[in-house]
């Protein structure tokens, strides 16, 4: 399950560009299941279309809830692209590997 959470747009720049870093927040809760299958799918992912260029933090709420207080987190497991811009969340287990390469600009 997957769901992008829109948000408002100026200038979209040209995501996904070679050699672009991404910087990427993971928030979930301990090791319940949809978060565990978060970081395994997110992994996969950042491994396969991002190798070499990507940093990944991920954040167990549990564990720092003031992170998700800062960033307004209102549903777990949940992606965070910080860059590049524009910003984008991604809700679910990121198990839709097409939806998830889409929310981060990757594809079309």
């Amino acid at each position: 399950m997957l769901k992008k959470i829109p948000k408002k747009r100026k200038v979209k720049s040209k995501a996904g560009g070679v050699g672009e870093k991404y910087i990427l927040r993971l928030f979930v809760t301990g090791i319940l299941p949809n978060s565990t299958r978060a970081v395994v799918n997110i992994k996969d992912i950042c491994e396969k279309y991002l190798k070499g260029r990507y940093e990944l933090e991920i954040i167990d709420i549990y564990q720092q809830p003031a992170l998700a207080i800062e960033e307004n987190i209102i549903a777990i497991p949940v992606l965070i692209k910080k860059l590049p811009l524009p910003e984008e969340r991604l809700i679910g287990d990121l198990s839709d590997t097409q939806s998830v390469l889409e929310g981060l600009n990757l594809i079309s």
